[in-house]
């Protein structure tokens, strides 16, 4: 299961209704992929689509959907959200990531 802070859900929404998703009923759609300085990298957008092999989860009222590849990698993370002076942007605490980048925006495992 992934987890979404308080202060990532707020944000969450924020962001959807500017782009015009409805938080209430879309998803935000988390995966990983190969690269970054650290190995693997996170994807976050919004969708209103589950395909086949997804996984949909809900935390604090957010919807959450994952490709069954990704989820291996994300099982346990919580999404948050940073905007302090080291930048803004959502934030990954995966507990499964041996190493991450500096940024944080990629790991290894």
């Amino acid at each position: 299961m992934i987890q979404v802070s308080e202060i990532a859900k707020s944000k969450v929404i924020e962001l959807m209704t500017a782009d015009g998703f409805d938080a209430s009923k879309d998803f935000v759609r988390v995966g990983v992929k190969s690269g970054g300085c650290s190995g693997l990298s996170y994807e976050l957008k919004f969708d209103n689509q589950q395909l086949e092999n997804d996984k949909i989860f809900e935390s604090n009222a957010i919807k959450i959907i994952v490709d069954k590849k990704s989820f291996l990698y994300l099982v346990g993370t919580t999404l948050d959200y940073s905007g302090g002076l080291n930048g803004t942007g959502f934030v990954f605490n995966n507990p499964n990531a041996n190493r991450t980048c500096g940024c944080g925006e990629s790991f290894s495992l």
